[in-house]
């Protein structure tokens, strides 16, 4: 009884089977340098980063033209005895307006986030995902709709409040309080419960279990927090463009956008600029540095931190 063998076409044509394998192998070797993406992503750097950098290169322009270029000097800077940034009084209190922000949202919001953080973790029950949930809300709320509603708050609601400093920041400790919140809990869900468990187990108060173990684990989540919180707000404008009242508090995102809309921009607008993203990359610099220098030997803090509960205090 004999048995019929199936060939397949390219067999049926007297195709060997190393021939069929080269037909089957790619023609082009797929881990050849990707030329294509590698200039896209060139592309974009250079769409992105040109016209920043023309603007910053203009802000040290010795003459008010922003196209043509008439030597270097820091007149915009400080050297402009009324136009410059240090002697106009309106470029002056836009960058103090900024940093006054940033260090007070920066100091109430991390604070908040922790706390929170610290309270959603433990809390047990079905609430507690609800309560995860909000934390998200500044994420998926639009900031203009955020912004709309806190001025009616403040000019309808709390009117004694007001528009001013104080609404300003108000309303971004409301909008930032996420990050530091959800930071943190992202934090204590990997380090898990053991540490506090064990620290408990060791004599521990729930304070010092708190100040002596916690706060060294999640030093590095709230630094990066506070990083964030300062870096947003340092360039945030439609929060501030709402809220603000007066010149005297108009940070310099909003002062940048008034003056340039308006048609008197000029050179000093680039130098306040340039302020601006100078301090934006510090923050990330200083950030960086910080959050690289604190997670260090991390596995040997955390056992440094279980070692000086079981020494107990004093």
């Amino acid at each position: 009884m004999s048995t019929a063998v199936t060939k397949s076409p390219a067999q049926a044509n007297g195709v060997t089977g190393p021939a069929i394998l080269g037909r089957l192998r790619p023609r082009r070797n797929p881990w050849r340098h990707p030329w294509f993406l590698e200039g896209f992503t060139w592309l974009y750097l250079i769409w992105s980063l040109v016209p920043v950098a023309l603007a910053v290169l203009f802000s040290f322009n010795n003459g008010r033209s922003q196209s043509v270029w008439q030597g270097f000097s820091w007149r915009w800077y400080f050297s402009d005895p009324v136009n410059s940034v240090l002697h106009n009084p309106d470029l002056h209190a836009a960058v103090v307006q900024t940093v006054r922000l940033s260090l007070y949202v920066t100091l109430i919001t991390v604070p908040l986030g922790v706390a929170f953080a610290l309270g959603i973790h433990r809390w047990r029950g079905p609430l507690a995902s609800s309560f995860s949930f909000v934390m998200i809300l500044s994420f998926v709320i639009p900031e203009l709709i955020f912004g709309v509603a806190m001025f009616f708050v403040f000019t309808k609601l709390f009117t004694g409040v007001g528009l001013g400093s104080l609404a300003e920041v108000l309303a971004l400790v409301t909008w930032n309080v996420s990050w530091p919140a959800l930071i943190v809990q992202a934090r204590l869900v990997t380090i898990g419960r053991q540490y506090e468990e064990a620290a408990t187990d060791l004599g521990a108060t729930p304070w010092q279990v708190t100040y002596r173990v916690m706060m060294p684990l999640l030093t590095p989540a709230i630094f990066a927090s506070a990083v964030l919180v300062f870096s947003g707000v340092v360039d945030d404008f439609v929060l501030v463009d709402l809220l603000s009242s007066n010149s005297s508090n108009t940070p310099m995102s909003v002062y940048i956008y008034s003056q340039q809309r308006g048609g008197n921009g000029g050179p000093a607008l680039n130098a306040l600029g340039t302020i601006m993203l100078v301090m934006s990359f510090l923050v990330a610099i200083i950030g960086y540095i910080g959050y690289r220098w604190l997670t260090r030997g991390e596995r040997g803090n955390r056992l440094g931190a279980l070692t000086t509960i079981a020494g107990g205090e004093g």
